[in-house]
């Protein structure tokens, strides 16, 4: 088993910049993946970010590439998301996730924590 637990959202203003945190125990987590998903009301979850359990991959979906960025600390068990120049559409529940493969949807990843809110105004 493996616990996730986000922190670091917020409210902030168009083209401000907010840092995701997710602190991860139980199993030893640098065996896995880690993801950043999020979903917006009324909308499906989608994928944000992922890092591989060295670091040395990352992935970020178009609509994030240039503005957000993933990253991971395995001697804290945490995973981060830094993100700049927010804009309404980032407003969302975001999703840490764990898994034992690097993907980009839902199913690859086991393990889940319970989302922090962004809301980003305009």
């Amino acid at each position: 088993q493996v616990q996730l637990v986000e922190s670091g959202g917020g409210m902030v203003q168009a083209g401000g910049s907010l840092k995701l945190s997710c602190a991860a125990s139980g199993r030893t987590v640098s065996n896995y993946a880690m993801a950043w998903f999020r979903q917006a009301a009324g909308r499906e979850r989608e994928f944000v970010a992922a890092i591989s359990g060295t670091g040395g991959t990352t992935g970020h979906a178009d609509s994030v590439k240039a503005r957000f960025t993933i990253s991971r600390d395995n001697a804290k068990n945490a995973v981060y998301l830094q993100m700049n120049s927010l804009k309404p559409d980032d407003t969302a529940v975001y999703y840490c996730a764990a898994g034992r493969v690097l993907g980009t949807t839902e199913r690859w990843y086991d393990y889940w924590g319970q989302g922090t809110q962004v809301t980003v105004s305009s």
